[in-house]
């Protein structure tokens, strides 16, 4: 805002000063032009005095003195026929360089009005001398009148200023407003989407402590229909299969199987115990000889047993991971288009 007022005082300043000089030259060529058509000095003085008496003089005026320095011509007629006294202006300013709008502005803050002096506050800020002739025409400027339209200006730079800082400020308020207001939307569409996912994580969890309590009622009348043959239920699925470790040939019990999973083309079972045995057979092969009840293909790389899961888990992009008791070596991912088969699974 400073910088800008003083841009804008300089330009005020500016016009006037050359507003001055285009009336003192205008006068100067007036004077000259009647002088050389022939009309005598005093029909000039008093063309020029009537002139001066017209003109405006709110900002400044233009009068006429010699070289004596005695008013020939002055708006005010009490004045004409008086000398220039020398603390009345600054002319020595004028007479060895021209004023600028810097000089001037210098000029008008050490100006200051003694209030005991009742005489015009004024300063001659442009001298122009009418050729052939001893008179010099000189521009006045009115220094309190000019100090106020600053005043006035500077009043109306605070005050816009103030205003537009207002505006800003409420705009940004009402931007921030508006902005948080947006991010809190999208806050609770967050939270109404996990509430959502832990509700149906809860569900899932929920169907498999259901179904390990199911399997445990299973194997309980399995147990004790074992003596009766003819009560056993016809099932495909085999009870067995056969592993190797090293040399030896071990048939495991597939209830105690936990996950089997492929690992360098090799093919691993690990059992609830822990303990991990080598196979020969496929993922394929051995997942057609286990009960469909109690088994899931989760991946290509892994088929996981309702009795191992532990925990389920939101993973990624509509995606499960499942957390198995022992640990699996690698994360077992259910993908998004097998997600929904094994909810099924769970809650057949």
């Amino acid at each position: 805002m400073k910088y800008l007022f003083n841009v804008s005082v300089n330009h005020f300043l500016k016009t006037h000063l050359e507003s001055a000089k285009r009336q003192a030259n205008d006068v100067s060529m007036l004077i000259q032009y009647q002088i050389e058509s022939g009309l005598p000095k005093d029909d000039v003085i008093h063309n020029v005095q009537k002139t001066l008496q017209n003109a405006d003089t709110e900002l400044g005026f233009i009068c006429v003195f010699d070289w004596s320095g005695v008013l020939i011509s002055h708006p005010n007629q009490e004045k004409v026929g008086r000398p220039i006294m020398p603390d009345e202006s600054e002319v020595q300013t004028v007479i060895y360089h021209e004023l600028d709008p810097d000089d001037f502005n210098e000029m008008l803050k050490n100006k200051s009005k003694d209030p005991n002096d009742k005489s015009d506050n004024t300063e001659i800020i442009y001298l122009y001398p009418v050729e052939n002739t001893d008179w010099i025409v000189a521009a006045h400027a009115n220094i309190e009148t000019i100090k106020k339209s600053m005043n006035n200006l500077k009043i109306n730079f605070i005050l816009v200023y103030t205003a537009s800082g207002i505006l800003i400020v409420l705009l940004s308020l009402l931007l921030v407003r508006l902005l948080s207001s947006k991010y809190e939307k999208m806050l609770e569409s967050r939270n109404e989407g996990l509430s959502k996912e832990l509700l149906t994580l809860s569900k899932l969890n929920y169907d498999l402590v259901n179904y390990k309590e199911k399997i445990d009622a299973t194997h309980t009348v399995e147990n004790s229909s074992l003596d009766n043959p003819e009560n056993k239920p016809q099932n495909n699925a085999k009870k067995r299969i056969l592993t190797y470790v090293k040399d030896e040939i071990v048939s495991i019990d597939t209830h105690t199987i936990a996950f089997i999973h492929t690992q360098n083309t090799a093919t691993y079972i690990t059992c609830l115990d822990g303990k991990i045995y080598y196979s020969n057979a496929s993922l394929d092969e051995l997942y057609n000889d286990l009960d469909a009840d109690y088994f899931f293909r989760a991946n290509r790389q892994f088929i996981i047993s309702i009795n191992a899961i532990d925990k389920i888990y939101k993973y990624g992009n509509n995606q499960l991971k499942i957390e198995m008791s022992p640990i699996s070596p690698i994360d077992i991912l259910v993908s998004k288009n097998k997600a929904s088969e094994f909810k099924n699974w769970l809650s057949s």
